[in-house]
């Protein structure tokens, strides 16, 4: 396989710069494959940028933000090559960061999906991947958590030298044969954004596939800049999905139990920034920033998490079901 075997999906919002950066390592570095562009109703002429400068990509425009899984599965839907490549736009590949992925996917069939060791500018490692969510990594500090169990739960300053197996990865950049999407289903369009890839993951690993770190296909990810825009409804959906997973995957007592540590937990933040606020007159503006978020997830739970809420607009159409479901593994 080689990039020519690919059609590379890239989402965006918002991010006009980056995107064309983006575009432009998917160029270069991985001529011959298949772009599709997926803008989620942008304000700032990324639309138009790719019309001009990218003539060769498959562009749709959505009126209105649809959701980074609605977007995918439309580029999916388009998609003609036989792998799949997730690519975020604030996301650049490096040389030879797409054919490591793709070797990786070749090495064993039962690779479902295979994730890029995403850098910052500097060249430091990200996290690249991650634990499935559970009541101990959502209720608990997760730097204690690595500290005390680092073999349960690697963190980036392991290094890696090879192919690695993991729980999931993170969708910055992820490489998928189409055949395996048509096994196990694309994304669950019931998530809006964050979490979509983790619950892709998990269900690869419920078909008997494996989930795997490439750590030699380096991609740098200048992450959180959509989010940035809008940091306090961005962490509000960020904890939508986080109760639509649980709910998904761990049952009603969990997801109970979670509602409730998570509405402690946003009070107690809370009310610490509140007093370190007063402390430094209000002079820190990460304080402030931090305060701005926990406050306004403590009122978004306090109101019973309404829909109304968030990123999501309300022209959003209904998410289409999954169309397959995935075999549980053999025990």
């Amino acid at each position: 396989m080689d990039s020519r075997d690919c059609s590379v999906i890239v989402v965006s919002w918002n991010t006009r710069e980056l995107l064309e950066a983006c575009l432009g390592s998917v160029r270069r570095e991985a001529a011959g494959a298949e772009l599709i562009v997926v803008d989620n109703g942008s304000s700032d002429g990324s639309a138009a940028m790719v019309r001009e400068k990218f003539p060769g990509a498959a562009l749709v425009a959505n009126p209105s933000n649809r959701g980074f899984a609605r977007a995918v599965n439309q580029g999916i839907d388009r998609a003609g090559r036989g792998v799949v490549v997730l690519l975020n736009p604030d996301a650049t590949l490096t040389a030879g960061a797409l054919e490591e992925l793709l070797r990786a996917l070749e090495s064993d069939p039962r690779i479902g999906i295979a994730g890029a060791q995403l850098l910052d500018d500097d060249g430091s490692r990200q996290h690249s991947f991650d634990n499935f969510p559970s009541l101990a990594t959502e209720c608990l500090n997760k730097w204690l958590l690595r500290t005390m169990f680092p073999g349960r739960f690697p963190d980036k300053h392991r290094e890696f030298t090879e192919v690695t197996d993991v729980q999931s990865v993170i969708g910055a950049c992820l490489a998928v044969r189409r055949s395996t999407i048509d096994r196990v289903g694309a994304l669950d369009e019931s998530y809006f954004v964050f979490l979509e890839e983790t619950d892709w993951c998990l269900r690869m690993h419920r078909a008997g596939m494996r989930v795997v770190h490439v750590p030699s296909a380096r991609v740098v990810h200048l992450q959180g800049k959509s989010k940035a825009r809008s940091p306090v409804l961005a962490r509000i959906e960020y904890m939508r999905s986080l109760f639509l997973y649980f709910h998904k995957h761990s049952g009603t007592a969990a997801w109970l139990f979670l509602h409730a540590a998570r509405l402690l937990k946003s009070a107690a933040n809370a009310l610490f920034c509140f007093l370190a606020m007063i402390l430094t007159l209000g002079l820190v503006p990460s304080l402030r920033r931090r305060s701005a978020i926990h406050l306004g997830l403590l009122g978004w739970q306090l109101l019973g998490c309404p829909r109304s809420i968030g990123l999501q607009p309300a022209d959003l159409p209904p998410a289409r079901p999954l169309t397959s479901r995935p075999v549980e593994a053999a025990r």
